[in-house]
């Protein structure tokens, strides 16, 4: 049986293309978790997720084909398996009962800042100017999203549950991504993904009970959510993650997540009917300047010959 195959370094690369996937998809996410929390308890809904992207990546990523890790790699693929996957997921879940969709993935994404800084530091990716820079600006643009964030129907956005929830979930997010780093030197990012999912899966089975009786009641559409869900956010938006920290820095990567918050605000006010205020939109610029500036790169200059 083959080993897990790294893609070719020297290929096209494509990870420009793959984040701005995962930003749009973990962006829905934030909305299709508070579209379904009157209908699913957090751990029944964090199962069946995982279950449905286990199900759509086993047909994607055809894991027979591998071998799996050993050792210290395997290790860490159960880590953040169970810490991102399975533990984010609920506590996550449990967050949105609080805070509507902007709010959530405006406090979660306070993770990118430390993945960022326990990157430079754990592995060793250092702090150049650029990238600390740009997390400064578009943090900055996050702050004002959360100035401008109004309360929800029924739901205080500024509930110390669901804030404390939401950066629970973001210190688990920061762990899950510093401990997949390294894993990807040898592990593809389908299997990787594959893995993870499967075991979340297996940490959120207690809640299966649970998750059989609330799928009896619920309807159409949320089922169609948890499925989206499962397919969209995990399956793809971790895949297509994983595939641009394989070639990218952990910082680089993490920092283009805060684009997530406006793209989440975006989506909520359509389909959700959460419309943001005006200081919202100029958040939203900020976050992308920011995620600009940590992207430049200074040219070289050539020496000119004597």
């Amino acid at each position: 049986m083959a080993t897990s195959p790294a893609p070719a370094a020297t290929g096209r690369d494509l990870s420009l293309g793959a984040l701005a996937i995962t930003v749009v998809l973990w962006a829905s996410a934030f909305v299709g978790i508070r579209a379904i929390t009157d209908t699913f308890d957090p751990g029944p809904m964090a199962l069946g997720r995982l279950l449905v992207g286990a199900v759509a990546l086993t047909v994607l990523v055809r894991p027979w084909r591998f071998s799996l890790p050993r050792g210290r790699t395997l290790g860490l693929v159960v880590v953040y398996g169970v810490v991102w996957f399975g533990a984010y997921n609920v506590v996550l879940n449990a967050g949105e009962t609080y805070l509507d969709a902007g709010t959530a993935a405006l406090v979660v994404n306070v993770g990118p800042i430390l993945i960022a800084l326990f990157a430079g530091w754990l592995l060793k990716e250092g702090f150049p100017k650029p990238l600390l820079a740009g997390m400064a600006v578009a943090f900055a643009g996050v702050a004002l999203i959360a100035v401008s964030t109004r309360s929800g129907d029924g739901v205080e956005t500024a509930s110390a549950a669901g804030v404390l929830l939401c950066l629970a979930a973001a210190v688990l997010y920061a762990i899950g991504a510093l401990t997949q780093k390294p894993t990807l030197a040898t592990v593809s990012p389908g299997m990787s993904v594959w893995m993870a999912c499967s075991i979340g899966a297996v940490v959120c089975l207690p809640y299966g009970p649970d998750l059989v009786s609330e799928l009896g009641d619920a309807g159409t559409t949320d089922v169609l959510w948890l499925v989206y869900l499962g397919v969209f956010p995990t399956a793809i938006g971790f895949t297509t993650w994983a595939y641009a920290m394989k070639r990218l820095s952990a910082g680089q990567v993490a920092s283009t997540t805060y684009l997530v918050p406006v793209v989440a605000t975006g989506i909520s006010w359509v389909l959700l009917g959460e419309v943001p205020a005006a200081l919202a939109f100029a958040g939203g610029a900020l976050c992308l300047v920011g995620v600009g500036i940590t992207r430049w790169r200074p040219r070289r200059t050539v020496p000119t010959p004597a």
